[in-house]
């Protein structure tokens, strides 16, 4: 069933106070967007934009909302907050980037919001990426619904939590609207999709960037149902909204809501309208759809009297004005605020449980990983693992998931479409309401259409939401040259992934720390990419059969920034400065290690195990003991996470250096090559690090 095209239509009345509630609040947002042209000269320090045009159909839809509701606003939305029962004093505060400001602290743009009050519906982190937001969005709808499966939470009755996300048209060309939507039909989510439509992109027009509205677009999602309406007139706006979330609420599907509306004022104030809107006709055609004097007209004609309506726009001029002033004497952040809110604490400091426990047999390291995973799954409900092929058929191309769908059922364990930037982006929204998202990759090469949300959203989310809401998911990313995978199936991407912020990152290379790092990921609030080496999995390549260790025990884990000796030097050749020290991970370790079987006892080879954060304690000391240090990754020689490395310990250990700190990747190409001389012409190997060691005494 759907409403495709904007009509006429008989509109119910509405309630005579929350025609006035709406006035006020909608001559609010209007004072708002005057006070801000008057003053901008102060205002327009930070970029802003308002809902002026929108007003009515952001309020119809925000004034609806319950404190158990989610809504995810998009940067023209002030109205929207005002609905939900913001001050404009609040919201004047992320205007002018104050410390008070109630979503980031001075972090983030106007209409940026992050909320998590108990009386007001709650909105995760949002970013400026437009159309960004639908994929966690959707994730938090995925989250609210599968906890009503498992019953898990509060019982709401018949006033079950919507999900609103609030989108720009022009916004929904971009793929990742395509993908939450492909969700959300999918696993009917009680999620609106509330589409406001102006017909511009900033200076692109309608015309110019789409073939056709989002109702239209809505159509080829067959299970979710749509309307589309004037957004100017209130009381069409509100009783749709009415019937839409109520429909949500009982049926638990979703909709998606088309609202033509008006664009009054500038795309922001960076981007003013006269810099691009001349055709005079069009701007007049838009300032007659205004909906502020459509909602006077509606006052008028429910018996409100025009001194009332007089009486209720002085008084929110008033509230403007006043808390303009207000706003104005707050307090910017201080220097000492910057660093707060990077990382949420961690409750794992430090390394417990038994490591070897007696009585069992070494395990390949994929097992390990497999049963660090059972073992949460077994004591945490709202554990839950999902990614393309990791339910019941093979549990994960590598076998990395097998029988957890079938312990645990499809609702814990489930496929996902392909669509990497849903599964990485979900994880936001699944997070906020309390569930912890374990998710895969299959392929470190394909995990390019996910670093979109890994960068904007899941990284960021408890940064700039001042600490409200931390992203707690672990990312599973096979990665590394194995058996001719080739050019898109070999990739070592870690460097790329190290210079996104917020995150941490582990790159074990044995079963242990594979399971004792798996489980500090998953109780750490944090988010966590796992890089697990797909040459290490089942140690089938020569010289890798110590990554093959003995199950610890389910206690065992391991704090982030630990790194390990994996070989130790002979001591009587540390002290006689006969000796080189190598720096490593993954499958680095088992190159260092089978080059140091020539070179015995002169070498000492340091796993890092995480890359974010790395142990810059141990490195330096183990640098200074040794003086000659070799970093070795497999990625190419470059502006590479391991060249970093290497620069540290020049920077920090320079004086008690004896050679130059020497770096060894794979030789530089674009792409690694499908066949095997090419590949392991490419990639290093215990010969070459054995030379570049020898090299390094020899200095």
């Amino acid at each position: 069933m759907s409403d495709t095209s904007v009509k006429e239509k008989s509109v119910s009345k509405v309630d005579i106070n929350t025609l006035k509630d709406a006035f006020s609040l909608m001559a609010q947002a209007k004072a708002m967007t005057e006070l801000y042209e008057e003053n901008k000269d102060v205002t327009s320090k930070y970029v802003h934009a308002t809902s002026r045009g929108h007003e009515a159909i952001q309020l119809a839809m925000a004034m609806q909302l319950k404190p158990q509701d989610w809504v995810a606003p998009y940067y023209r939305d002030d109205s929207v907050l005002l609905g939900i029962g913001m001050r404009p004093y609040e919201l004047m505060l992320q205007l002018l980037a104050k410390r008070d400001d109630p979503f980031s602290g001075g972090r983030t743009y106007y209409s940026h919001p992050s909320l998590n009050d108990a009386d007001k519906p709650k909105i995760p982190h949002q970013s400026s990426a437009t159309g960004m937001q639908a994929i966690p969005t959707a994730g938090v709808a995925m989250g609210i619904a599968l906890k009503e499966i498992h019953k898990m939470g509060e019982d709401y009755g018949d006033e079950k939590p919507v999900v609103v996300c609030s989108i720009g048209d022009a916004a929904m060309t971009e793929g990742e609207i395509s993908e939450a939507m492909q969700m959300a039909a999918l696993k009917q989510l009680p999620i609106i999709f509330f589409v406001q439509d102006n017909g511009w992109d900033i200076s692109a027009n309608e015309e110019e960037t789409r073939a056709m509205n989002a109702a239209e677009y809505a159509v080829g999602f067959k299970k979710i149902e749509t309307r589309s309406i004037d957004g100017t007139v209130f009381s069409e706006s509100y009783n749709t909204m009415k019937e839409v979330i109520g429909l949500v609420r009982k049926e638990r599907r979703p909709f998606l809501v088309h609202a033509k509306v008006p664009l009054l004022n500038h795309h922001t104030s960076g981007v003013r309208m006269e810099f691009y809107r001349h055709d005079q006709e069009e701007l007049a055609e838009a300032r007659s759809r205004d909906p502020y004097p459509k909602l006077i007209q509606e006052l008028l004609d429910a018996g409100v009297s025009e001194k009332e309506i007089k009486d209720i726009e002085a008084a929110s001029a008033k509230t403007v004005a006043a808390d303009y002033k207000e706003a104005l004497k707050a307090d910017d952040p201080r220097p000492s605020d910057l660093e707060n809110f990077y990382f949420a604490p961690t409750p794992v400091t430090e390394e417990k449980g038994e490591r070897e426990p007696k009585g069992r047999e070494k395990t390949v390291m994929v097992d390990s990983a497999l049963f660090a995973i059972k073992e949460i799954m077994h004591k945490h409900p709202e554990a839950l693992l999902y990614g393309q092929d990791v339910g019941a058929r093979i549990g994960g191309v590598f076998r990395e998931a097998a029988t957890l769908a079938q312990t645990f059922g499809d609702d814990r364990v489930f496929n996902t479409p392909i669509q990497e930037a849903f599964i990485v982006g979900s994880t936001v929204g699944m997070s906020c309401v309390g569930l912890k998202p374990i998710v895969e990759v299959q392929f470190a090469d394909y995990i390019w259409p996910g670093l979109n949300q890994l960068f904007t959203e899941v990284s960021r989310s408890y940064y700039l939401s001042n600490g409200k809401w931390a992203t707690s998911m672990i990312l599973r990313v096979p990665i590394g040259a194995y058996g001719s995978g080739g050019p898109f199936h070999s990739s070592s991407v870690e460097s790329v992934v190290a210079n996104i912020r917020g995150i941490k990152i582990a790159y074990p290379s044995t079963g242990a720390d594979l399971k004792g790092l798996m489980k500090a990921a998953y109780y750490d609030p944090n988010p966590v990419v796992m890089f697990e080496h797909k040459g290490l999995y089942w140690s089938k390549i020569k010289g890798t059969e110590k990554a093959k260790t003995i199950e610890p025990d389910e206690d065992y884990i391991i704090p982030f920034g630990k790194g390990r000796i994996a070989l130790a030097a002979d001591e009587d050749k540390i002290e006689n400065g006969e000796t080189a020290l190598v720096v490593t991970y993954g499958m680095g370790v088992y190159w260092a290690m089978n080059a140091a079987k020539n070179i015995k006892g002169k070498v000492e080879v340091l796993d890092l195990r995480t890359i974010l954060p790395w142990d810059k304690d141990l490195v330096y000391e183990r640098a200074k003991a040794h003086g000659r240090i070799l970093v070795l990754t497999e990625e190419p020689d470059g502006p590479t996470f391991g060249r970093a490395i290497a620069g540290k310990i020049q920077e920090e250990c320079f004086e008690s250096l004896d050679a130059p700190v020497k770096y060894l990747g794979s030789i530089d190409t674009p792409a690694i090559p499908l066949n095997s001389v090419l590949e392991q012409t490419m990639i290093p190997n215990a010969e070459k690090v054995q030379a570049e060691v020898e090299n390094l005494l020899a200095y």
